[in-house]
């Protein structure tokens, strides 16, 4: 995400909205819409993960560096690297999760995690040179660093891991975290020495509810028990017709929540993460039956047989434009959570092959080109819950299914 006076836009990044994702066979697709994520698969059956395998090939570098080749810049950014950390933990690939690790540190920490914010840009500089665009953090990748990194160290039995999550966490505490009037401790988008009132502008995908209970439990004299409520008391105030927004404002004049300043009540490419989020929420957090309730507006339009819109004026619940491929993967987990077995097979269908299908625009026997960086990102995130590669409990501690991978992966 870019300066505080010029807040990210995740559509910006997208560049041709065009889809992928390899299928699992029918019989495999019904296990996974219909048990629960961990049940017992069939005699001899695995999860592929051949949807991880091709991004790692194509987006990640040798040194660890996360490339999204649909930007002018071909940038890394501090989100690219948490979620590329997250899903070698997720598919237990420890020379992947270090060589990320190591790149993060080296060019958008200044060396050290355990000492600063990562900058959330790096890419191509107008001057032809390399190196750091925006040093400013982003607050939604900070907290997946952190996650990343404390799960890794449990998980792995690696403590030098968990050290380095817990010094990155008490960074985000100390710069990131900031009391509101009238609301109380609230995760900021990006660091407090660039935000300010009296319109404070949030970010509702920033704040994974799973995450913010694994904080909690791990560091019980935080913030993360007020940051959650928080959490919970926006979502509530913003999504009047059952939509997120991508921005929103808390106002200490009002003490209310407000429409973003810049963004007004939009909600598109970062929304679509708050409906991932709280899908993979565990059934048996004692917020979930709420959230979904509230945040029920995509499940009326997909039960209606009406495709999710591209973005949605979340005051009137008035859609535009259809959602690219990436979001059908995002809502996956949403979709099983809501109980909508046959719109989930529907989604689930719309991710036909392991490169994106566009005979309007490839030449008939043209390679297909392969689905931009972010819808990828989400098609892993929903597929890979959904088939039980990974899911969090009801403390947001990681549960992996490794045993159950297929071995070995082969980028599709």
């Amino acid at each position: 995400m870019p300066t505080a006076a010029s807040p990210p836009s995740i559509d910006t990044c997208i560049g041709t909205r065009i889809g992928r994702r390899p299928l699992l066979a029918a019989a495999a697709l019904g296990w996974a819409a219909s048990r629960p994520a961990f049940a017992a698969p069939p005699a001899a059956a695995c999860h592929p993960a051949s949807d991880w395998a091709a991004f790692a090939a194509r987006h990640i570098q040798r040194d660890g560096r996360v490339i999204d080749f649909n930007t002018p810049q071909q940038q890394s950014t501090s989100e690219g690297q948490s979620y590329s950390l997250f899903f070698a933990l997720v598919h237990n690939d420890k020379p992947t999760f270090a060589r990320v690790l190591a790149w993060t540190e080296a060019n958008l920490a200044q060396g050290s995690l355990a000492s600063n914010l990562p900058a959330w840009q790096w890419g191509k500089k107008p001057d032809g040179g390399w190196g750091v665009l925006d040093a400013n953090a982003a607050s939604d990748a900070d907290l997946w660093i952190a996650y990343a990194l404390m799960e890794a160290g449990r998980l792995w039995n690696e403590p030098r891991y968990a050290k380095l999550g817990r010094s990155l966490l008490a960074l985000v505490v100390r710069d990131e975290v900031v009391a509101l009037p009238g609301l109380g401790r609230m995760l900021l988008p990006w660091p407090a020495s660039v935000a300010s009132g009296p319109v404070w502008r949030l970010n509702p995908s920033y704040m994974p509810l799973q995450l913010l209970q694994y904080f909690q439990h791990a560091d019980p004299r935080g913030p993360w028990r007020e940051v959650a409520d928080n959490t919970l008391r926006l979502l509530d105030a913003v999504a009047p017709k059952g939509f997120a927004p991508d921005w929103c404002g808390w106002s200490q004049t009002a003490n209310a929540f407000v429409a973003d300043p810049e963004k007004g009540t939009v909600g598109s490419y970062d929304a679509i993460r708050v409906y991932l989020w709280a899908g993979m929420l565990s059934p048996r957090a004692p917020e979930h039956k709420a959230l979904m309730q509230r945040l029920n507006g995509p499940r009326q339009l997909l039960a209606e047989h009406r495709p999710m819109p591209e973005s949605v004026d979340t005051a009137t619940g008035a859609g535009r434009g259809t959602g690219p491929l990436g979001f059908a993967g995002a809502l996956l987990p949403y979709l099983k959570a809501q109980a909508l077995p046959d719109v989930l097979a529907t989604e689930s269908a719309r991710l036909p092959g392991g490169r994106a299908e566009i005979p309007s625009a490839a030449a008939p026997g043209a390679p297909t080109p392969p689905m931009p960086y972010y819808e990828q990102v989400l098609s892993i995130f929903g597929q890979a819950w959904l088939d039980g590669r990974y899911e969090f409990d009801r403390n947001g501690q990681l549960q992996t299914s490794w045993r159950l991978l297929c071995r070995p992966t082969r980028a599709a």
